[in-house]
């Protein structure tokens, strides 16, 4: 496993999303019920990923109630060996209904994260630190990132960001347009399916 060097296409191959996305288990903004999901298996850690989370803002803006985004983690311990912690402090933010919150800060601040790093981020984002600090150090919430890992293993993930629609992995470019166009195309087909099995 590694993060992605650039954005170069990847051979295409027809990979399923094996974990249906599920309100119950996911991160995700926008409608459950939107014609398009896109579902990102990224490192916080990552450069590209912080590339692709500037990408993925401005699709979202763009696409408004058209789009169902999720994260899910994915962190690439060999590279970076504290990239499993920043993925449990946002699924311990979580806890406390802040992962959307601790998943814009850990993007926005950087790539290098420490305990005391994240636990500042606890606090910048008015996280209850000593419940914060528990769960954290416990690992309480290492199983969902173990199962985020373990559904990208088994979907065909290697590197970050990797991408998919609709359930099948996109192995396309991810700069703006051609994500945007690819989520547009599925979007329009989608509505077409919907229309012509009224």
């Amino acid at each position: 496993m590694r993060c992605k060097h650039g954005m170069k296409k990847r051979k295409a191959e027809n990979i399923k999303l094996t974990l249906p996305v599920s309100e119950s288990r996911d991160h995700i903004q926008g409608p459950i019920i939107a014609p398009v999901t896109l579902v990102e298996y990224g490192d916080y850690e990552c450069p590209y990923c912080a590339q692709a989370y500037m990408i993925t803002k401005e699709i979202q803006e763009r696409l408004g109630s058209k789009l169902c985004f999720v994260f899910r983690n994915f962190p690439l311990t060999k590279v970076r060996p504290h990239a499993y912690e920043a993925a449990l402090a946002a699924e311990t933010a979580a806890a406390q209904g802040k992962f959307w919150e601790m998943y814009d800060y850990l993007f926005k601040h950087g790539q290098a994260t420490t305990d005391d790093n994240l636990r500042r981020s606890a606090a910048n984002l008015g996280l209850s630190l000593t419940r914060f600090d528990r769960e954290f150090l416990d690992r309480k919430y290492s199983s969902h990132v173990d199962e985020d890992i373990e559904s990208a293993n088994s979907s065909g993930v290697k590197s970050t960001p990797t991408f998919f629609i609709n359930g099948d992995r996109y192995d396309g470019e991810w700069d703006l347009d051609s994500l945007l166009g690819a989520l547009d195309e599925e979007s329009v087909f989608s509505w077409k399916q919907t229309n012509s099995s009224i």
